[in-house]
């Protein structure tokens, strides 16, 4: 039986780089070596695509980079639900402000993520889209002080722009500027993603493999 429909006005946007070697999850080639890195990215890729699906989401996009012409992505957007756009140039900031934007324009809330939190379960995106059916906010914190989910009803662009990327200060900031704009939040459970090399012994053992799974023609 499928799930009830939740935040049927809320579009899911999971934004994605292509796996190519020696470009994706740079930090871990010096523990796995370019293909283990890229083939690493391609397993967290293919992970969040599946949750995304598993869930009750009426709209969900896959927001990616470098090219949607890319032969990787063909693979991923089989299911009618998925619509593949293009990531617009710019720093991460400008990325998601211009995407969530541009939906929350017509009339949708927006729920922004990506690849590199595994446990940003079904389970855990029908939790954010319940709450924020009764926020204006919604996150999911990272370990590292990042964040791995943002929803947000309306747009303002204080929530992407002068944040100090990659840091450990982004949730708080993110946070304290909902605050100030005083729109309601309601914060996930504490999470963690797959950054570094010491992020890799958390990884479940599905993750675990020597071999890459794609190729570029």
């Amino acid at each position: 039986m499928n799930p009830p429909t939740l935040a049927r006005d809320t579009t899911l946007v999971i934004f994605a780089k292509a796996p190519e070697p020696g470009l994706a999850k740079t930090r871990l080639i010096p523990a796995l070596g370019k293909k283990g890195a890229a083939h690493l990215a391609d397993l967290l890729l293919q992970n969040a695509v599946k949750e995304a699906l598993a869930t009750s989401f009426e709209s969900i996009e896959l927001c990616v980079t470098p090219d949607m012409k890319h032969p990787y992505w063909s693979s991923l957007i089989a299911d009618s639900r998925i619509q593949l756009t293009q990531q617009v140039d710019g720093h991460l900031g400008e990325r998601m402000s211009a995407t969530a934007k541009r939906i929350i324009d017509k009339g949708r809330s927006v729920i922004l993520t990506g690849t590199d939190c595994p446990p940003l379960t079904t389970q855990r995106l029908l939790a954010a889209a319940s709450a924020l059916e009764q926020h204006d906010s919604v996150i999911y914190p990272v370990e590292d002080g990042g964040y791995s989910l943002l929803g947000i009803q309306q747009w303002h662009p204080s929530l992407f722009s002068d944040i100090p990327w990659s840091t450990d200060a982004v949730a708080n900031i993110t946070l304290n500027r909902l605050k100030h704009l005083q729109w309601s939040c309601w914060e996930g459970e504490l999470l963690w993603d797959v950054d570094t090399p010491n992020d890799l012994s958390r990884l479940p053992s599905r993750f675990e493999s020597p071999v890459i799974s794609w190729s570029l023609k």
